[in-house]
């Protein structure tokens, strides 16, 4: 089984003026390129080709840290780019805000805490939205973690997520991530969100 890097189903510049096109253009043909080149690297050199991707997270702990690594950074990106879209943004609907609203009290206060994970989470890493034992919850993980990983501290089912690597959003924003949270909520695709939820 070889991974190959994802066309995104829409145009670089299609998420401006919140994500610029060149943040979006490096991010995917670099960055992303470079994790699946070497997750397929490690995985060969782990002899777990064949192995699903969701079966090696679930035992990451047992494999080097490269399948950890890039395994985690071609999985997270590939669900990065579709948490998101053009014409986007606004709230969710149906099933999906009745569970925000049942779990977190409202769409506010679950907007808080993700943005509040996302400002907080130190160095380089990731804020989801998880269902976990048939509740919503906020995570945070280090890195190219993922909360599918046997080492998460929360673990769940992902929804949706936001990168918080400074590669995500250096060019435009430069340090000010904090702007950078707060425009993401202008691209959030929450049709694939409450895909992800009616899947679960």
């Amino acid at each position: 089984m070889t991974y190959e890097l994802p066309k995104l189903p829409y145009a670089y510049d299609s998420l401006e003026p919140y994500i610029d096109a060149k943040t979006m253009e490096i991010h995917h043909s670099k960055h992303h390129a470079a994790y699946t080149e070497k997750f397929n690297a490690a995985i060969k050199d782990a002899k777990i080709e064949e192995t699903p991707i969701e079966y090696i997270f679930k035992r990451v702990s047992k494999y080097p840290a490269a399948v950890r690594n890039n395994g985690g950074g071609y999985y997270n990106h590939n669900f990065y780019w579709l948490s998101m879209g053009p014409k986007a943004g606004g709230e969710p609907s149906g099933k999906l805000l009745e569970a925000i609203k049942k779990d977190f009290g409202s769409f506010d206060k679950f907007k808080e805490e993700f943005s509040a994970a996302g400002l907080n989470r130190f160095g380089s890493g990731w804020t989801w939205l998880i269902s976990s034992g048939g509740k919503l919850k906020v995570a945070s993980t280090p890195n190219q973690d993922n909360p599918l990983m046997d080492i998460a501290e929360a673990k769940g089912t992902p929804l949706l997520c936001m990168d918080v690597w400074e590669h995500a959003y250096y060019l435009k924003y430069q340090n000010k991530r904090a702007d950078y949270i707060a425009n993401f909520w202008n691209v959030i695709n929450w049709k694939e969100v409450e895909n992800r939820l009616a899947k679960d």
